[in-house]
């Protein structure tokens, strides 16, 4: 019983590392039972994203944070099956990934394999599309443009820790555009009309 409330400890510590901007607060009324931890962050902002993924990308808890400030949670992360998942807090710019591992219902961290990711930025000006991402790992960001779902430009963008390019549309037929650019096993989009 006292490894599992532990390991429950150390599951509510290390979840509240994932923002930033957030400190965890952890007493004795957090330890609901040996299953169920209530995690609470400070300081968060409006329309954050907490997401928990097993390890083929399929979601299994999605919330939005709804107001600025405090952020409390009761959560059974023991519930799930044995498998490596991520703990992701998608901010403004960046996403923060915290991996665990669930086996025979005990939870542990990887707080060695936790990492920031940035998001690619991508701005429409006029007839140019400019995108930008800042990216440390050196993994490479796939940019394909559709013109009325076709296809007319695939790219792959590497070196550096900017990536960056800017693509003219000046003379290209007016209608519906999308950009998708998938980076670090995540895919972006934005629509746009010329």
């Amino acid at each position: 019983m006292k490894t599992t409330i532990k390991k429950s400890l150390v599951v509510v510590f290390m979840l509240g590392t994932l923002i930033n901007y957030a400190s965890e607060h952890l007493t004795s009324d957090n330890i609901l039972d040996a299953k169920r931890v209530k995690v609470e962050f400070n300081t968060v902002k409006k329309g954050q994203t907490l997401t928990i993924k097993d390890n083929k990308g399929t979601e299994v808890f999605n919330q939005q944070i709804k107001a600025s400030g405090n952020y409390s949670r009761i959560f059974n992360l023991i519930a799930l099956e044995n498998g490596n998942y991520t703990a992701e807090l998608d901010k403004d710019f960046e996403v923060i990934v915290k991996p665990f591992i669930v086996d025979n219902g005990l939870v542990t961290f990887l707080e060695e394999r936790k990492e920031k990711v940035f998001k690619p930025v991508i701005r429409i000006e006029k007839d140019l599309i400019l995108i930008s991402k800042i990216e440390f790992n050196n993994k490479p960001l796939h940019v394909t443009i559709y013109y009325e779902d076709e296809i007319i430009l695939t790219e792959k963008v590497t070196g550096g820790n900017i990536l960056s390019r800017i693509y003219s549309f000046s003379e290209s037929k007016k209608g519906a555009y999308q950009v998708i650019i998938n980076t670090n096993n995540t895919t972006y989009s934005k629509g746009f009309r010329i």
